[in-house]
């Protein structure tokens, strides 16, 4: 048996390569949009994709199983547990195969076994696959999705976040739990593959390491310690971080299938005449570095660096997905990037791509900075702090303001304009996103540089909690 893992940094999400060497045949486990890495995992090694599964209707970014399946002919194998309008329901108009799973069931891969283990809680159709190399008479691991994760389990309230099920999240960590409860009595010796590593909003606290064994995690993970529903619902519902504003269009567009990257259109290169129409009718990223961004964009553009592994997640809090389209500012050594880590989350309307030398002859503003140790001596200012909850509880500066920066659209009529307002995040990033957005609301900002990080080395007052 043949295994290889392929991982995307910027959405922490892991797929599976598994191949039979006997007969040159291969799954593939969650594969992401862009499917050229498997494909040449298959030709390297002299395979041929037969099979291709997914764990659940994913939320945090566009599978690949429609596209891969297309372009290989292999048969496309999802959950056949959902209900209703949480069902898979696969378009099968190219001639993909798909075939529906119920708990229990198998299939092979030359001459692995693949199980289907029904394991809801993070999605009610969820499910694992139990893997056993038929040379032995027991199975060597399990590809886990977003059931298990190396110190964590998936968050059970998605759903109810996304408004694709409206109080389900304690319902869903009851299932989370039962599933746990199934599993403690599996052997310790099995291997986990999850779905997702550190940095992914599917949970709270997941691990950055690959693997690990269910036996690791029925001793160190904290979901495992739970013997007590009630108190396993409460451990579950508390803490999760929030949920990305694109993670619902994630799941309409998950359930059917993607559209196929062949049929998209060819996104045009623009002239610098293309600019005011763009800014007034969609919304413009200004890819660039943030220090480049600083010293001179264009007013009414977003800046969010291609170069950040956060680029999709942080697109995704301001895309509309629906009525307006996605211009992108960036170089040519970085267009396909852009456009890949874009189509990861679904944005397929990209109206266009202007060059940098385009860009800046339009070039009319800056980003005004702001060291920690010069706030103080800032007449009537007020500092917005814009990183995750778990951040701000972590530690914050006194007397801040907080809004989360992808729910600053929401409450930008709350901030303050009679005052001088200073953004910050962590290392200041997120923060000069959040500053180029306000312009949009008619509101000057100025950025913290370095962020809170800045802010603590220069040994000003912080709250810790």
């Amino acid at each position: 048996m043949l295994l290889k893992y392929i991982y995307d940094d910027r959405l922490a999400q892991a797929s599976y390569f598994l191949g039979c060497p006997g007969n040159r045949t291969a799954l593939v486990i969650d594969p992401a949009r862009d499917i050229a890495p498997y494909l040449r995992l298959a030709e390297q090694n002299g395979m041929t994709i037969t099979h291709v599964a997914e764990t659940h209707i994913h939320a945090d970014y566009v599978s690949g199983g429609r596209e891969l399946a297309s372009k290989t002919g292999a048969t496309l194998y999802v959950s056949g547990e959902g209900q209703g309008d949480l069902a898979y329901d696969i378009n099968t108009s190219d001639g993909v195969s798909v075939h529906l799973l119920n708990d229990g069931d198998t299939f092979m891969v030359g001459g692995v076994k693949i199980e289907a283990i029904h394991t809801p809680g993070h999605t009610p159709e969820h499910m694992s696959y139990m893997v056993t190399d038929t040379g032995a008479d027991q199975p060597i691991g399990l590809f886990s999705g977003d059931f298990i994760f190396a110190g964590d389990v998936g968050r059970p309230d998605l759903l109810d976040a996304t408004g694709m099920q409206i109080g389900s999240r304690e319902a869903g960590a009851k299932q989370q739990f039962q599933s746990i409860e199934a599993f403690k009595q599996l052997p310790d010796y099995l291997q986990i593959w999850p779905g997702h590593g550190a940095g992914s909003a599917c949970g709270k606290a997941l691990g950055a390491i690959p693997s690990t064994t269910l036996g690791y995690e029925k001793i160190f993970n904290p979901a495992f310690q739970h013997n007590d529903e009630a108190s396993f619902v409460t451990w579950m519902l508390d803490g999760q971080p929030e949920v990305p504003r694109y993670f619902a269009q994630m799941k309409r567009v998950n359930r059917t299938g993607a559209n196929l990257l062949s049929t998209l259109p060819e996104i045009p290169q623009l002239s610098a005449d293309a600019m005011d129409d763009a800014l007034e009718n969609g919304l413009v990223i200004d890819a660039r570095d943030s220090a480049d961004f600083a010293e001179k964009n264009v007013r009414g553009t977003l800046n969010i660096p291609v170069s950040s592994n956060s680029f999709n997640t942080w697109a995704g809090w301001y895309v509309d997905f629906i009525n307006r389209p996605v211009y992108l500012i960036v170089a040519e050594d970085q267009r396909e990037d852009a456009i890949t880590a874009l189509r990861e989350i679904g944005v397929d309307n990209i109206g266009g791509i202007f060059s940098p030398q385009v860009a800046l002859a339009h070039a009319n503003d800056q980003i005004k900075q702001i060291d920690a140790k010069d706030v103080q001596g800032l007449d009537n200012h007020v500092i917005l702090d814009v990183r995750g909850r778990g951040e701000r509880a972590e530690k914050h500066i006194p007397d801040s303001l907080f809004v989360p920066m992808g729910d600053v659209p929401e409450h930008a009529d709350e901030l303050p304009r009679d005052k001088n307002l200073i953004v910050q995040c962590g290392g200041g990033v997120r923060s000069q996103i959040v500053v180029s957005l306000l312009r949009q609301y008619g509101i000057e900002a100025l950025n913290l540089t370095g962020g809170i990080d800045a802010w603590e080395k220069a040994d000003l007052p912080l709250v810790r909690e």
